[in-house]
């Protein structure tokens, strides 16, 4: 694909801005040291918060792996991921104000506040490694395995190019100014996003093969993918994408981004919040945006694609310089790329690195985080000053990146990184949610449901294709996978003794988790749900008559 002289600059306007706003950033950070490196100096309002959330949970992989939901399962396949709705609604009514009120500089340093002694200490340094370098490195890969097929197709450059230029990109705007240029950037990062996304929408839907809004929406073969609930009647699909999700998934899974209870990138962005109530509005703020509108452009752009490349032999005929084994129906959202013209193929590149950038800066600044303050500060050099600190994050950084570039091309796809990610947190997430009133609950109990899905999770991916010649469906292996998982832990807790009376009584009266606001959470909970189910199911009604 070529781009003229008006893309390359707009590409290099954009790269000038996103070194820009980190390196006025980072003035404070020289003046701040750790807390506010780290911590953006706890000053950061609501609305600023929401929007960094967004963008770091937007990568170019979200817009491939929409496309290939919506061309396998239609438009309702997204419960797939719909139903995390309802983790992040709990996390903003009743997990918000209790992890702002505990104190913790990372969600991981929460541990030793819950728990005590050495099984508290291993807990918090193997999860620190096990968030912070081994899942990690799986979310990094995914997203990055999103940035090399759109490179293969819009600059028709190796996948090691993507990565090597992605890399330099990333830890320029990652480690230049801590958390706070990361939130100022993302806030940057999603406007571009959002005006590509709109750009591809546009063109797609004028496109010769789709014919415009309303030529689309009668073709039968988008048509048949515009129902915002599953069809009753396919009862495996109906299990795969609904039943399961709804059911099950959204309380009993750990996702990155969507943690029962609250976790990783999102905790660090809530714990730099000015008040509680600035973490409660923000956590709010990003649920709406990301679930209820954020989507759409990507959501059009899957339907116009299926009558531009109605099938896989229409995408490799188009790009017959690809690697075959690149392309899949994820493949289809980069192809779009092909019908923007010049001057807005600038703004479209701009948005995809944007959307890249974003995303692995949150990863990158949420490993380094825990690399740094949960293992080398806790275990290693309980006397690092904040210099130290800082250096160290940056070389966490650093090697986190490169690792997310070997394992990259070792993925097959969006959606076969989305299942990955998804396996390995099964059986885990009512252990977050309980832990933090259910006080026979120990740091056994977490080692062993953590252990348990790990091993669970590699079984069936990789030991049970070849032992067995009965395939397992995803939902099967989640359940499966669930069900082992919740009875390890429930026997590693009832097995082990409980928790110190002191730490208990100490952790109670530091978050102060009382019955009638938790009360008051879920019935929350339950109504913002059904209004933002209900806005969506609303808005496309809207869109697909």
């Amino acid at each position: 694909m070529l781009l003229n002289w008006v893309d390359y600059a707009v590409i290099a306007a954009f790269f000038a801005i996103l070194v820009a706003i980190p390196a006025v950033a980072a003035l404070k950070t020289r003046r701040g040291g750790g807390a506010e490196y780290f911590r953006g100096a706890n000053s950061m309002p609501w609305w600023l918060i929401g929007v960094s959330m967004v963008a770091a949970t937007t990568s170019t992989n979200s817009a491939n792996l929409f496309t290939e939901i919506i061309r396998r399962d239609g438009l309702s396949g997204n419960w797939v991921w719909w139903a995390f709705l309802s983790t992040g609604l709990l996390t903003v009514f009743v997990y918000s104000r209790l992890w702002v009120r505990s104190g913790a500089t990372t969600d991981i340093a929460f541990y030793e506040l819950r728990y005590a002694g050495r099984p508290a200490a291993f807990l918090r340094g193997f999860r620190a490694l096990y968030l912070g370098v081994i899942y990690n490195l799986v979310v990094m890969a995914t997203v990055l395995l999103g940035a090399i097929k759109i490179g293969c197709v819009m600059f028709g450059v190796s996948a090691w190019t993507v990565l090597a230029v992605t890399a330099a990109a990333s830890l320029v705007y990652s480690c230049l100014s801590g958390i706070r240029g990361t939130i100022y950037t993302d806030f940057y990062l999603f406007a571009v996003v959002m005006a590509g996304a709109f750009a591809v929408m546009y063109y797609a839907v004028e496109h010769p093969a789709v014919g415009g809004w309303s030529a689309m929406m009668a073709n039968p073969a988008v048509a048949s993918r515009t129902s915002f609930l599953p069809d009753f009647s396919k009862t495996d699909s109906l299990i795969a994408v609904f039943v399961i999700p709804v059911a099950v998934q959204w309380w009993n899974v750990w996702y990155s981004g969507s943690e029962p209870g609250g976790g990783g990138y999102i905790v660090q962005r809530l714990l730099t919040a000015k008040t509680p109530d600035h973490a409660l509005g923000g956590t709010l703020f990003f649920n709406v945006l990301n679930y209820a509108l954020r989507p759409w452009p990507w959501y059009i752009a899957a339907f116009a694609s299926i009558l531009i490349f109605p099938d896989l032999d229409s995408i490799r005929a188009a790009f017959p310089d690809v690697d075959p084994s690149l392309v899949g129906d994820d493949m289809a959202y980069p192809a779009l790329v092909k019908v923007v013209p010049n001057g807005w193929i600038g703004v479209v590149a701009a948005s995809l690195m944007g959307a890249l950038f974003s995303t692995i800066a949150a990863q990158l600044s949420m490993g380094a985080n825990y690399v740094t303050n949960d293992l080398w500060k806790r275990f290693i050099r309980k006397d690092a000053g904040d210099g130290e600190l800082i250096f160290v994050a940056r070389a966490a950084s650093v090697v986190l990146m490169a690792l997310g570039c070997v394992l990259a091309p070792l993925l097959e796809s969006a959606k076969a990184g989305f299942d990955l990610m998804v396996q390995v947190g099964a059986g885990t997430g009512l252990v977050f949610l309980l832990r933090w009133f259910w006080m026979r609950i120990n740091a056994w109990t977490e080692i062993v449901a953590m252990l348990v899905s790990f091993l669970c999770a590699v079984f069936f991916q990789l030991v049970w294709p070849h032992v067995s010649e009965t395939p397992l469906l995803f939902w099967q292996k989640l359940l499966l996978t669930i069900a082992v998982t919740t009875a390890a832990w429930l026997a590693a807790t009832f097995a082990t003794r409980p928790e110190n009376p002191e730490t208990v009584a100490k952790f109670r009266s530091l978050v102060r988790a009382d019955g009638r606001d938790v009360g008051r959470g879920v019935l929350l909970t339950f109504l913002a749900a059904v209004g933002i189910f209900g806005f969506m199911a609303l808005v496309a009604g809207l869109v697909c008559r």
